[in-house]
């Protein structure tokens, strides 16, 4: 337990001191205007991170594989066309008239209905292979887009505009409402995720095991697929898909733990991409002054993990 817990204390420290060079960095004297707002990304970040890192953790194991993530089978997909769907169907008039604490516990409610429906019944008894749910994954998340695309271009222009800002906000243009109900519901997806820590490690050992060790495989299932929705619904509703962040932070959450605990490897893969996303949006707001956005860089640098990960399964 030595290695585990000084792992876990110096990712916390580097955290912690990435999130004060984020809150102090320039600020020149106008803390009463630069901090609060610096205070609101920086838990946005933490909420958006967590929540990216949990799910991914929990849906690789119950895939039993490393290179798939929820964005990857169509989670953030799902997601995007159900909140699209009832803008479309309900008109932005209405859905204005919704309060957006409303409107974002709809979307999620939605969100874990047909991705637990959809998903169970991709996943199987568990048995199918690595390259078919990559497959599965792959047109369920083009299907939902073309889907999306489809709304977008007979939607009035005006309610278009509205959607789009709705649907991908920013880090520098925080929501508090949702800021606020989307902590709360991560730390019901937190506690969850832990309180079924036991049973994913066993499911690590794999399907027939775990339900010879007295796991109820279906229901057990069910449960982890309601976590990673809800997680989902956290991250996407704040700041939008962000596809390869899960898949860099859990495999190097895994190969700093070399670790089955998943009380351990999801602490872990939580403060890796805590202190990625402070850290590149440091960099990115004082460095690059904007000259980009943080989702596209970690996208292009998770995409080429991705691609190697392809290449390097293949190989075995």
């Amino acid at each position: 337990m030595r290695r585990p817990s000084v792992l876990i204390g110096a990712l916390s420290l580097l955290a912690i001191g990435a999130a004060a060079l984020f809150l102090t960095w320039g600020v020149d004297g106008h803390w009463d205007f630069a901090l609060p707002r610096r205070a609101q990304q920086v838990a946005a970040l933490v909420v958006v991170g967590t929540a990216i890192a949990v799910s991914t953790v929990i849906f690789q194991t119950i895939t039993r594989n490393r290179i798939l993530t929820p964005s990857i089978m169509g989670f953030d997909a799902l997601y995007v066309l159900l909140a699209t769907s009832v803008v479309f169907f309900l008109g932005s008039a209405t859905a204005a008239a919704i309060p957006p604490l409303t409107m974002f516990l709809i979307r999620a409610a939605l969100l874990m209905v047909a991705a637990t429906l959809l998903f169970r019944a991709v996943l199987g008894n568990g048995k199918r292979g690595l390259y078919t749910l990559v497959l599965v994954g792959v047109i369920a998340g083009t299907f939902f887009s073309s889907l999306t695309s489809f709304m977008f271009r007979v939607m009035d222009p005006n309610e278009y505009d509205a959607l789009l800002s709705d649907l991908f906000a920013s880090f520098n243009a925080i929501d508090t409402t949702l800021l606020g109900i989307a902590t709360v519901l991560l730390a019901v997806g937190i506690g969850a995720a832990y309180w079924l820590g036991p049973q994913l490690d066993v499911l690590t050992l794999g399907r027939d095991r775990a339900v010879a060790l007295g796991i109820n495989y279906q229901r057990t299932l069910t449960k982890l697929l309601l976590v990673i929705a809800l997680l989902v619904s956290v991250s996407t509703a704040l700041v939008g898909p962000i596809s390869f962040l899960g898949l860099l932070v859990a495999n190097l959450a895994y190969q700093l733990t070399r670790t089955y605990r998943h009380a351990v490897n999801l602490t872990v893969a939580a403060l890796l991409a805590v202190l990625a996303l402070i850290a590149g949006q440091a960099l990115l707001q004082h460095v690059l002054h904007f000259n980009g956005t943080l989702s596209a860089i970690i996208n292009l640098v998770g995409g080429v993990y991705f691609i190697l990960l392809l290449v390097k399964e293949s190989k075995k």
